[in-house]
């Protein structure tokens, strides 16, 4: 360390600015004159090794941060310049360091909107040969990433061992896990990142912002209190849990990068609910009281939907829970997530039954709706739908509201509140979805089904409006 020097200014001013404190303040507690730190601030004088020791006591600095600050994000610039529309503007990368040194914010910027713009272009060349009909079309052109990423973790178990070992690892290193501030005294100790909560008219559009420059994490007060402590658990696990959630997605089949940073995203929301509800914890609780949602997120302060969806996690080999599986639908219908891979019958149960209490779930805001259903094969599954609320709206904004449906299989679902709360009630005969499904006189068709010829009979109506 001692013979490379290592020019930080911008850091240690971010540092000092991030705690209010003038340059004489920080000057006097490094023991050094202000006009030196002044220096050291506008990158005309390197840290020697005794201010970066004195910096990480009195501070708690990261030293490899320090040292390695730019690295990362100067790298990626240089492969921005290096395009071709891009290459003659720059002599030489003198500039870049700056711009990596200065304005973190501004070269984190720059790299995005040029991801952003070579990953279009990429998905516009290949929609171009799909309307073009030049053979068959690449899997980008055919499915959107977020498409893939949402096909490979439906097909799997969302159970993740390394991230709930690393998880347990993590929260038995902290010194009061089950503190509510735990996690912002953390970031606050740990990584120098304070918290705050912005009102609406500040960030109205954003649920979390990580603020490079002043190191502070911004939480919209749109979010609930349960919503908000979650975001700051994600940006926990992103820092902490990184290593194992980069050893699970190493075990996805993912075509490309956009797909892979989206299927970061999804794990280290996964990550921050093992956080949140630590395994053992939670899977002992929710054996206790029978499955009860309510009652499990009274006990550990989350949300209704953060509760349901760890119970589709709690499958370790010798540990597990029901094989619950959930899905996730919004006012149109539309399918906007679907967990559990083990337990959720991916063929025969298909989500899209107009049948199905998820729908009208909607219609019954707040409350819990359950029964059992049927499809054509004679499977048997326990439904548990209840609408959720999405951030809060300001008067005349229109609410978001979605619903959320959790099952299992009929016979394990008898060890709930649940499924002993329906036991002696009649099945929902359902389908897998209009098109596939057979079942005659059903007056929630919503179409006609493909294997079947309609208005065969001019003398016969049927119930519905495809008749067949």
């Amino acid at each position: 360390m001692a013979e490379r020097k290592i020019f930080a200014g911008p850091k240690v001013r971010r540092i000092r600015n991030g705690l209010a404190i003038t340059q004489t303040a920080m000057a006097e507690a490094l023991e050094i004159s202000p006009s030196y730190l002044n220096l050291i601030e506008r990158n005309q004088r390197p840290l020697t090794v005794q201010l970066l020791l004195k910096l990480a006591a009195v501070y708690k600095v990261d030293l490899e941060e320090l040292r390695h600050e730019s690295g990362g994000s100067l790298g990626q610039l240089k492969g921005v310049f290096a395009d071709p529309l891009l290459s003659g503007e720059l002599p030489g990368d003198q500039e870049l360091v700056e711009l990596a040194d200065a304005a973190p914010n501004a070269a984190s910027g720059v790299i995005k909107l040029y991801r952003a713009y070579r990953e279009q272009a990429a998905r516009l060349s290949d929609l171009t040969l799909l309307a073009a009909g030049d053979g068959p079309a690449p899997l980008s052109g055919a499915r959107l990433p977020a498409d893939e990423v949402r096909d490979v973790l439906e097909r799997r178990s969302t159970y993740f061992p390394r991230i709930e070992a690393a998880a347990e690892a993590f929260l038995h290193a902290l010194s009061d896990p089950r503190d509510p501030a735990a996690f912002r005294n953390w970031l606050r100790v740990e990584r120098g990142i304070s918290v705050r909560v912005l009102p609406i008219h500040v960030m109205p559009d954003l649920r979390r912002r990580f603020d490079r420059h002043s190191m502070r994490l911004f939480i919209s007060e749109r979010l609930s209190a349960a919503d908000q402590a979650q975001e700051v658990a994600i940006e926990v696990a992103a820092l902490a849990l990184s290593e194992a959630m980069l050893e699970e997605l190493e075990g996805l089949t993912l075509s490309t990068q956009e797909a892979r940073r989206i299927a970061r995203f999804e794990l280290t929301r996964h990550a921050a609910l093992a956080l949140t509800m630590p395994y053992a914890a939670f899977l002992a609780a929710a054996q206790g009281v029978s499955y009860d949602i309510d009652i499990l997120r009274a006990r550990f302060n989350v949300s209704f939907a953060q509760a349901a969806m760890r119970l589709t996690m709690l499958q370790r080999p010798g540990a597990s829970a029901l094989p619950f599986f959930a899905m996730e639908i919004d006012g149109a219908g539309h399918r906007l997530r679907r967990l559990g891979g083990q337990g959720f019958p991916h063929v025969r149960f298909g989500g899209d039954c107009p049948k199905l209490n998820v729908h009208v779930a909607l219609l019954q805001p707040g409350q819990i709706l359950a029964e059992t259903v049927e499809t054509p094969d004679k499977a048997r599954y326990l439904t548990i739908s209840r609408t959720l609320e999405g951030p809060n709206a300001p008067f005349g904004e229109r609410v978001r509201r979605t619903a959320l449906l959790v099952g299992c299989n009929a016979e394990a679902g008898e060890a709930t509140v649940y499924g002993r709360a329906v036991a002696k009630q009649e099945a929902i005969a359902i389908g897998s979805g209009c098109r596939l499904c057979e079942r005659r006189g059903c007056l929630s068709r919503a179409e006609p089904p493909v294997t079947r010829p309609l208005g065969l009979d001019q003398m016969v109506a049927g119930l519905s409006s495809f008749d067949f």
